[in-house]
């Protein structure tokens, strides 16, 4: 793995991880909601999520999704059902919208936190998938296959933590704008129907 493609190989990752998806629009829903003190299990739940689709797509499954449309469909619904019930339940949530700007919203728990932004991770079909298809194009075929992919699924990981941080501290920074009920009411509503339309967008997904 020269310099040169592992440069190359971070601008691209860059690129794709920037544009926010369905774990990237739940980590800062989750962000405006709860504030700062959500970030860590957030951030935490989304590098466990990447490195477990990351290992079990190297590991072939990405190739079995890719071909059986029974397996992918089941990735896909599952996922796609996660996340319109995070959004109902939102939607749904009678705590007040008034946020109070000197403290945050206590969530239940950092460990549903975690496992929020890890299950819309790992079960994102398309997850598996892109990093069967992904990493090859880098890839040294003369050069030692492990090691290639260490070096590539350790970047991209570190890269996924940066990008999740960065969604999560501009996101809790949005909260001191929404100072009256009203917009913080609009604010919580759009965010749990992006993550509806998240789900809706990856049930509707095709296999490629």
């Amino acid at each position: 793995m020269s310099f040169e493609t592992w440069l190359a190989f971070i601008i691209a990752a860059s690129i794709i991880l920037v544009i926010p998806g369905p774990t990237i629009l739940l980590v800062i829903s989750h962000s405006i909601r709860y504030g700062q003190n959500a970030a860590l299990p957030l951030i935490a739940g989304v590098a466990a999520g990447d490195l477990i689709a990351m290992t079990v797509s190297l590991a072939g499954l990405g190739v079995i999704m890719a071909t059986s449309a029974t397996l992918f469909m089941i990735f896909k619904v599952a996922g796609a059902m996660y996340l319109i019930y995070l959004g109902i339940k939102m939607w749904r949530s009678h705590n007040s919208y008034q946020l109070d700007l000197q403290t945050h919203e206590a969530p239940k728990s950092r460990t549903q936190l975690f496992s929020n932004a890890f299950l819309v991770t790992v079960l994102n079909p398309k997850a598996s998938i892109f990093f069967i298809a992904f990493f090859p194009q880098f890839m040294n075929p003369a050069a030692s296959h492990s090691i290639q992919l260490l070096g590539y699924g350790t970047t991209f990981i570190t890269l996924a933590i940066l990008n999740a941080a960065l969604y999560a501290m501009f996101a809790s920074r949005i909260r001191r704008f929404l100072r009256t009920p009203v917009s913080a009411k609009i604010f919580h509503r759009g965010g749990a129907a992006a993550l509806v339309g998240a789900g809706l967008i990856t049930l509707s997904a095709r296999q490629s």
